[in-house]
């Protein structure tokens, strides 16, 4: 009877012990799996990830155009011919000022200066090319002899948005390169108010480019090959269950090894009805290939070097933070200054001082300001100090010939002594005549 009322539990397959070396192995191979595939798998070569992101970027870019062509569309009056444009404003205007003719259109630009957009042959650049090198040339000997793009850096790097669990983070080098990026095959092309290229293989027409709002956009294509170089050391804080539980120093060193891609740049008129100024817009397209070199470690005395998928992770946000800036359909926007001749953009003459300080680093620039001003001072003196003499000398002159002249008074036996002498002769000598 107690039999049935309590029946017999099935026993276990596997005791603790047994469950416990199960549950112990399966962690440690887990461990295993996430150090051999993870820190030290292989990563893809440059060539497969470049066509992987390229692919990435075009599709983004021509996702981009057909979201425009379908807002133009949805947003278009139903009774508005897509290339009609609104009334003009009834602004009044100065008639103080003739213009002539009307405003410049973009098909009378390119008749003035005799540029045909089918038939013009792209444009090498070399002068320009000397101009930029000796930009940059300037700016990394200005560099080596100042601390504020280290300062920036440091400053950028350690903002208010790095995450909790980053370290203070220091720059350990710094090497700007030594090559110079290289600019050719420049041509002008025609876009529309959006930035879109026209179609390729047709005429240009300058009536529909005058109503679809076109403008004139340069595009030249850029190749560098240099080793620009950024090492950082910094410390992974694990704050968890209770602050600074575990540090693991990084040193992280990035170099920028190959750039190419083609830069657009192109002018945004100025509103005067809105108080805007011209506009000058660059980006990048979106077949540009940009190669990194990456070295990695992490530990203290134990240390991995080179994980792959810490460079893979690392480059990943690089192209990510270039992509979200500077390549289209993003682009950077620059205000151009006035270029009317203005006081206060005059250089030369009493502002060489002031112009020195700018040019050169702060502390080599005051040094310089304050020997020239110095030496300026010592040579001002010394003239000073030599009219003076000069003033000395003459008042001593006069003072002697007027000494002189008191001690040469005539006496009785040179009064009977110039009795004999001739006129126009030296005084104290006589001329026998006989």
């Amino acid at each position: 009877m107690s039999q049935e009322m309590c029946p017999t539990r099935p026993e276990p397959t596997f005791s603790f012990t047994q469950g416990f070396i199960l549950g112990q192995v399966s962690v440690v191979l887990l461990i295993a799996a996430f150090i051999k595939f993870f820190i030290f798998g292989d990563a893809p070569s440059s060539e497969v990830t470049a066509s992987i992101r390229a692919t990435e970027r075009r599709s983004r870019t021509l996702a981009h155009k057909k979201s425009l062509l379908t807002l133009r569309t949805t947003n278009r009056p139903p009774n508005q011919n897509p290339h009609q444009q609104g009334p003009p404003l009834n602004k009044k205007k100065s008639n103080i000022l003739r213009s002539g003719p009307p405003t410049l259109t973009i098909g009378s630009i390119l008749h003035k200066t005799y540029y045909k957009v089918d038939s013009h042959q792209p444009e090498s650049l070399d002068w320009f090319n000397v101009l930029i090198a000796q930009t940059i040339a300037q700016f990394r000997s200005d560099a080596q002899h100042d601390d504020a793009i280290l300062g920036s850096l440091t400053k950028a790097l350690n903002s208010p948005s790095r995450p909790d669990f980053l370290d203070e983070i220091r720059v350990t080098e710094l090497n700007l390169g030594e090559e110079f990026p290289i600019f050719s095959n420049c041509r002008i092309i025609p876009v529309d108010e959006d930035g879109l290229a026209f179609p390729p293989g047709k005429p240009f027409d300058v009536n529909k480019a005058m109503r679809e709002g076109c403008r004139l956009q340069a595009r030249m294509d850029v190749d560098l090959s240099d080793m620009i170089t950024l090492a950082l050391e910094t410390k992974l804080l694990l704050n968890y269950p209770k602050n600074l539980s575990a540090v693991l120093p990084v040193a992280l060193s990035v170099s920028v090894v190959r750039f190419s891609g083609t830069l657009s740049i192109s002018f945004i008129p100025s509103n005067p009805s809105q108080s805007t100024p011209t506009m000058m817009t660059f980006s990048f397209l979106d077949d540009y290939r940009l190669d990194f070199s990456l070295r990695s470690l992490l530990g203290s005395r134990s240390r991995l070097q080179d994980v792959p998928k810490i460079a893979q992770l690392v480059e990943s946000r690089l192209h990510k933070w270039f992509d979200e800036r500077a390549v289209e359909p993003r682009f950077q926007e620059i205000a151009l200054p006035s270029l009317w001749p203005r006081k206060r953009n005059t250089r030369g003459g009493d502002d060489f001082f002031a112009e020195a300080e700018k040019s050169l680093s702060k502390a080599k620039g005051a040094d310089i300001s304050r020997d020239l001003r110095q030496a300026a001072r010592s040579q001002v003196a010394a003239e000073e100090d030599a009219r003076a003499a000069d003033r000395v000398g003459i008042d001593r002159g006069d003072r002697a010939t007027d000494s002189l002249r008191y001690r040469r008074r005539p006496r009785a036996e040179d009064a009977f002594a110039a009795a004999d002498t001739m006129p126009g002769s030296m005084p104290g000598v006589s001329l026998d005549m006989n």
